[in-house]
C-alpha cells in the first residue's frame, strides 16, 4: 500500500514513545530531529534514552513504568516500540479509540503513518517510502539524495527563504517571483556560493519591472 507524503510540524508537539530498547531509540532521535517533546514509557529503558533525557530533559521525559491506557491523552502521536506484539497492537487499539495517529513498529496493520527514510539539510527535508514493502530500494535513494541535497543547498535553501518578504513586497505576479527564484537558484549551484549580490540585483530589477506597470 502507498502511503499519502504528508509532512506534519511536530515541532513542540507532545509526542509519546512506549518501549525502551534500540528500536524505541531511533525512533526517540527522529523526533527529536524535528524538536519534538518526547514522553518515554517502559518498564525498563536502555542507557542511550536515558543519557538523551539528562541532556536535554525539557524535551526527552522518561518514565520508568508499564503502559497504562490514559498516557495516551493529550499526545500529537504515539509510537508502539515495545518488544510484544499484543501489546504494540492493544497500544494501537487505545490510539485509533481516541483518534491519535500511532505508528506500530513492525506491525503495518497497526499503523497511521510511516517512519519513512529521511535526509535533512536546514529546512530541507527529503523522504522515501516503499509502503513498507522494500527498505533495500528506500536506503538506495537516500544513498543517491545524498549526492545532491547537500549542506550547502540547505544553506541557499534558508537564503532564498530569507527573501520572501523582501521579494513579496517589490516584486509582483507569481511568473516574476518563480524566474528570480530559479535565476537565484541555478546561480547558486553554478559558483557554489550563496549568490547575495545577484539577489540585490534582481530584486532590483524585477522591482523596476513593478514600478514600471504601475
Amino acid at each position: 500500500m502507498a502511503y499519502f507524503p504528508m509532512f506534519m510540524d511536530i515541532q513542540g508537539k507532545r509526542c509519546l514513545v512506549v518501549g525502551g530498547g534500540t528500536i524505541a531509540l531511533r525512533k526517540v532521535q527522529v523526533l527529536l530531529d524535528f524538536e519534538a517533546q518526547v514522553d518515554v514509557i517502559a518498564g525498563t529503558i536502555c542507557e542511550n534514552i536515558l543519557n538523551i533525557s539528562e541532556g536535554a530533559p525539557e524535551q526527552l521525559h522518561c518514565i520508568r513504568r508499564n503502559f497504562l491506557p490514559e498516557d495516551v491523552k493529550g499526545k500529537f502521536l504515539v509510537v508502539a516500540a515495545t518488544d510484544s506484539w499484543e501489546e504494540n497492537h492493544r497500544i494501537a487499539t487505545i490510539c485509533r479509540q481516541q483518534k491519535i495517529p500511532v505508528n506500530a513498529v513492525d506491525q503495518m496493520e497497526d499503523c497511521d503513518f510511516l517512519f519513512s527514510s529521511y535526509i535533512r539539510e536546514g529546512d530541507v527535508v527529503g523522504a522515501f517510502s516503499s509502503g513498507g514493502d522494500s527498505p533495500v530500494v528506500t536506503q538506495y535513494l537516500k544513498r543517491e539524495t545524498k549526492k545532491i541535497l547537500t549542506p550547502f543547498l540547505g544553506e541557499l535553501a534558508a537564503f532564498l527563504g530569507s527573501l520572501r518578504p523582501e521579494v513579496k513586497d517589490r516584486v509582483s505576479g507569481y511568473s516574476e517571483k518563480r524566474e528570480l527564484y530559479q535565476r537565484l537558484l541555478q546561480e547558486g549551484l553554478a559558483k557554489r556560493t550563496i549568490p547575495k549580490e545577484k539577489a540585490k540585483k534582481l530584486i532590483q530589477e524585477y522591482g523596476d519591472r513593478k514600478d514600471m506597470e504601475e
